[in-house]
């Protein structure tokens, strides 16, 4: 199974120690994962390397160097995806490439999949495909335990809403908030379904 993952979802799950871990619940393997070309360059320098510190971006950069880029897909696919302003260039070429090629986009880019819901031949291509953050977490939770999860994503606990409210409380009960969160998105984007960590999809 090929993973297309894009560069907020990789930069939170590997500065988490978390990426090896969603890549295998996800039922891929780290080899048969495709990030952006430009990823290396955005951890080098930019809003990336500010957000995240040099140390963790040195090493995010070693770990990128080891997947592959994501292939170019053909016109029939991208050409749609470049006229919706919401899209950005990065996500666009992840949304064609995996409709194109049959593989699953791993994307935290939420404005980008309401107005994938819009476009039915990728809407069509994609069904099922599309795995959020919120869901990788959730089946990391079930896999891991909640605990662990929580203490590894301590330090998105500035950077990112959800896991700032679903696991910044010991009392918390991460799963019931990420479902919610999840619940909230699958209605947000219908009628583009997403990756259903309960139906074990990845698997």
């Amino acid at each position: 199974m090929n993973l297309l993952i894009d560069t907020d979802v990789f930069c939170k799950l590997a500065v988490s120690d978390l990426l090896h871990d969603a890549v295998r619940v996800l039922g891929a393997k780290l080899e048969s994962c495709f990030r952006l070309p430009a990823l290396p360059h955005m951890l080098r320098r930019g809003r990336i390397r500010r957000r995240y510190g040099a140390e963790a971006c040195d090493s995010m950069v070693r770990l990128a160097m080891t997947l592959p880029t994501i292939p170019q897909p053909g016109a029939e696919w991208l050409d749609a995806l470049a006229a919706v302003q919401e899209i950005d260039p990065g996500e666009a070429l992840i949304f064609a490439a995996a409709a194109e090629s049959g593989g699953s986009v791993v994307s935290g880019d939420k404005r980008a999949l309401e107005s994938l819901k819009d476009l039915k031949d990728h809407q069509e291509a994609l069904a099922g495909r599309i795995v959020v953050l919120e869901a990788v977490l959730l089946s990391l939770c079930h896999d891991l335990g909640a605990d662990v999860v929580r203490q590894r994503v301590q330090p998105l606990e500035t950077l990112d809403s959800v896991v700032r409210v679903c696991f910044s409380s010991q009392a918390s009960e991460p799963e019931e908030g990420l479902l919610s969160y999840l619940e909230d998105l699958r209605g947000a984007v219908f009628p583009l379904t997403l990756w259903d960590p309960h139906a074990g999809g990845g698997r």
